[in-house]
């Protein structure tokens, strides 16, 4: 590793790692400084899933990774149950292959068992019922054919009329993996999320397999070095430090500047600090946001509230420039007029040069995004 990206720490675990160090490390390990030849497969793989809240964010998630991506790659993976969409890392909604699916389901079956009764909506309706008894009928339901969350809650209303149908649904999708069946997560198609047991869909059983040693390990290698608050954010698991203390003779020990113990894998890039790095359009909910307690790496303190404070929690398209977030984008569309316009809202003037470099990247987008439009316009404003 050159010898900008780190100093010695006297009398502490490790090395200490620039900021920007970080930055570049993960921006690396994300595909982000140099689009990467992988099929979408293995670049989904490589990250451990991505984050698909929203069905379409994954399409712009693997655009500003993948060398020629194009929609109908991971369209074709989901269509032909390659692919799938379902509850993994904190709770959410992730897009993983066939193979994570079955691997990481089990692992994070914790996070939805603490959050089953603890969770101030559904948790009081869920009290004292036979939650053996639900979850068999509720699987019966989504085997015969997949279900809306509405229509399967009211169809075990039926039989469990004192409770609240949402809650009943909510006590399925906790205690079964369930999938999100296509057309539902399709490029340029809609459809209700409708669900269906994951071993049924895939027509393979889960791992047996609760120990979260190996996703950790997958965890550093799209995310690290990282800390083990880190590991925890990302993952929704708690309870992990005993974990990095089991895997510590096969990791390195990093510091941050400010101290706080970091773990990596031995032989994990870590590239020279000065590494340019290109403007990349970062998809709406993507884990690069999501993945790290401390957020700096890649976001500033100052400019979080501008991303994680938007209406509805949503978590909007972000703009990378020389590797940390600077804006926002979004794309709209003018159809009585043919019209694609990408508007980017930067947090502060950029640079000549840069401005040059994001019109460039941003006109790239709109072909990728939206081919069919006449004409494609690229706009930038700096927000008050």
């Amino acid at each position: 590793m050159p010898t900008g990206a780190l100093t010695k720490a006297a009398g502490r675990g490790g090395d200490v790692l620039s900021q920007r160090a970080l930055n570049r490390a993960l921006l690396e390990r994300q595909l982000l400084l140099r689009r990467a030849s992988l099929s979408v497969a293995d670049a989904v793989e490589h990250l451990v899933g991505l984050q698909a809240q929203a069905p379409i964010p994954p399409y712009f998630g693997l655009w500003s990774r993948l060398m020629g991506f194009q929609t109908d790659q991971l369209a074709d993976l989901l269509t032909s149950r390659q692919a799938v969409r379902i509850v993994l890392m904190r709770g959410t909604i992730h897009l993983v292959t066939a193979r994570d699916c079955l691997a990481i389901r089990p692992v994070t079956q914790a996070i939805l068992d603490r959050d089953l009764y603890a969770n101030t909506t559904h948790g009081p309706a869920l009290r004292r019922i036979d939650l053996g008894e639900l979850v068999a009928a509720g699987r019966a339901l989504l085997e015969e054919r997949p279900r809306t969350a509405k229509e399967l809650g009211g169809l075990l209303n039926q039989r469990w009329p004192d409770r609240d149908p949402a809650s009943l649904a909510h006590a399925i999708r906790s205690q079964l993996p369930l999938v999100q069946v296509p057309p539902r997560g399709i490029w340029g198609a809609s459809g209700q999320p409708t669900h269906t047991p994951a071993d049924a869909w895939l027509r393979r059983p889960l791992s047996e397999d609760r120990s979260p040693d190996d996703l950790l390990l997958r965890y550093l290698a799209a995310f690290g070095p990282a800390t083990v608050a880190d590991m925890q954010t990302w993952s929704g698991l708690t309870g992990l430090r005993e974990v990095i203390e089991r895997l510590a003779p096969r990791l390195r020990a990093f510091q941050t500047e400010s101290g706080r113990q970091m773990y990596d894998l031995p032989d994990a890039p870590r590239p020279d600090p000065d590494t340019p790095a290109p403007p990349r359009f970062i998809a709406a909910f993507d884990n690069l946001l999501l993945s790290h307690d401390d957020r700096t790496r890649v976001l500033a303190d100052e400019d979080r509230r501008r991303v994680f404070g938007t209406r509805n929690a949503v978590i909007p398209g972000t703009l990378l420039v020389d590797g940390y977030v600077r804006g926002t984008w979004k794309i709209t569309r003018a159809r009585a007029r043919g019209t694609a316009t990408l508007l980017v809202e930067t947090f502060r003037q950029l640079s000549k040069r840069h401005t040059a470099t994001v019109s460039s990247e941003g006109a790239r987008l709109l072909r990728f995004a939206a081919a069919d439009a006449g004409t494609h316009d690229v706009r930038i404003t700096v927000t008050d």
